[in-house]
């Protein structure tokens, strides 16, 4: 069973539900407001913080009843950025799932159909930057973008858009945005840094990409298909990972080629991209509750709690024990 609904009825109902019952979770600010999500579509809320003229960021923890097809209609967007913690949705453009981001410029985005899944929660961040709050840092004397960044503003054109497994640091100012305690002005001031730092981050790879590109030739489809069956290949194998070599030799490229492609596809190294996976299935494993951290830890590969705990906390910014202690409190 599946539900179709367009998106300007679904934004119908989001503006009924805050018209019938909008919520303030911190007194001390007004412009911090949460509200449930429809119940003719699933159970949860969204709330939303607006920053700063310009800057909002987005909080939404929910679970859909059954599988949803949004109808998006042509519309101008913003600057925007989208993790997951859990949950997936689809177009025909992207997938994104659990520890992944959708990082897109302003302008217009197509006429499509966007698939959310039901089989997990969705627990997800947003961040919405206009235009003029990026002219405000960015621009020069003349109100003119850096070369790097200008198709990042496209107000009459298809907007930009990537998407990919995010990094290290950007899971983990998301949880740091997630489990924000800060009441009032500390609360606005932490989580404007932390969402601006998260935008340097985005940024620093967009300069980065386009040097990329304009010195290295784009990877051929072929080869990229050889990247994503090696990356099949090592999610396949997760107790007992190949080398390199070994794994170059499977899918028909030389190491050299592994690496760069698996960077150019995956924002990471192989092992980097493996680490981050079994890290993040750990995570999962927390929020379910069903097993001890030790027995997690031995699951994971890891040959006793200790370094497990340690690597938990240089990705997530927390040990597991902290973690499940802050996911139990906001249930």
């Amino acid at each position: 069973m599946s539900i179709t609904i367009s998106d300007q009825a679904f934004n119908e109902l989001i503006s009924q539900e805050k018209a019938d019952n909008l919520q303030y979770p911190d007194p001390d600010d007004l412009l911090d407001v949460m509200y449930n999500f429809p119940k003719l579509l699933g159970d949860g809320y969204s709330r939303e913080i607006q920053l700063r003229p310009g800057l909002e960021l987005a909080i939404a923890d929910l679970r859909l009843g059954e599988r949803m097809v949004i109808e998006d209609s042509e519309t101008e967007r913003s600057l925007h950025y989208h993790f997951h913690f859990s949950g997936r949705h689809s177009d025909k453009y992207s997938s994104v799932s659990s520890g992944q981001y959708i990082f897109h410029g302003s302008g217009l985005t197509p006429q499509i159909k966007v698939e959310c899944y039901h089989e997990q929660p969705f627990l997800e961040i947003e961040i919405t930057v206009q235009p003029e709050f990026l002219y405000s840092f960015a621009g020069d004397s003349e109100g003119q973008l850096p070369k790097q960044l200008q198709h990042l503003i496209k107000p009459c054109d298809e907007y930009y858009y990537r998407s990919g497994t995010a990094t290290l640091p950007m899971q983990r100012i998301a949880q740091q945005i997630l489990h924000c305690s800060y009441r009032g002005i500390a609360k606005r001031l932490y989580l404007e840094g932390k969402v601006l730092e998260l935008m340097g981050i985005l940024i620093a790879q967009e300069v980065e990409i386009l040097d990329y590109a304009s010195n290295l030739q784009p990877l051929q489809p072929d080869v990229r298909d050889r990247i994503h069956h090696a990356k099949e290949i090592i999610l396949q194998r997760l107790d007992n990972p190949p080398s390199l070599n070994e794994l170059a030799r499977q899918v028909g490229l030389n190491e050299c080629t592994l690496k760069r492609g698996f960077r150019s596809c995956f924002g990471t190294t192989v092992f980097g991209y493996l680490r981050n996976y079994k890290l993040e299935q750990a995570r999962q494993m927390l929020d379910a509750g069903e097993m001890k951290i030790t027995e997690i830890a031995y699951a994971m590969g890891y040959t006793s709690r200790s370094p497990f705990a340690a690597a938990f906390r240089k990705q997530f910014g927390m040990n597991p024990k902290e973690y499940q202690k802050l996911r139990k409190n906001s249930v």
